[in-house]
């Protein structure tokens, strides 16, 4: 005849006493895990909460800084064609007024400036 550990310990009271005991200390570990399981989950959903906040905190602060720097070129390039326009605005009438004060000497260097032209086109 066989008997199990389970017939065996109730057979003997003293080993039953220890078999007992061992349940609990089984159950009793075996609630630790889970409430250890059950805090480690709630430490990762804090972190990954935390994590996606910081996240989202850094993209807004991204996008903004981007948005900035294009802003930023934009003003940039405004002023630089408004100096390219006042500079062309300027040699327009500083040659208006050549030609005006001199036309003899304006037409002569533009004949001679299309004469050089010419030549060195022919060649």
């Amino acid at each position: 005849m066989s008997t199990t550990n389970g017939e065996a310990a109730a057979k003997n009271p003293t080993d039953k006493a220890t078999y007992e005991r061992l349940q609990k200390d089984v159950i009793a570990v075996k609630n630790d895990i889970a409430a250890l399981t059950e805090q480690i989950t709630d430490a990762l959903n804090s972190f990954a909460g935390t994590a996606s906040k910081q996240a989202r905190r850094g993209y807004k602060q991204a996008r903004a800084n981007a948005e900035q720097a294009v802003e930023d070129v934009s003003e940039r390039g405004s002023a630089m064609i408004d100096a390219a326009q006042d500079a062309a605005s300027s040699i327009e009438e500083t040659l208006e007024d050549a030609i005006t004060q001199r036309p003899l000497a304006a037409v002569g260097l533009a004949l001679g400036i299309g004469l050089l032209i010419g030549l060195t086109w022919r060649r």
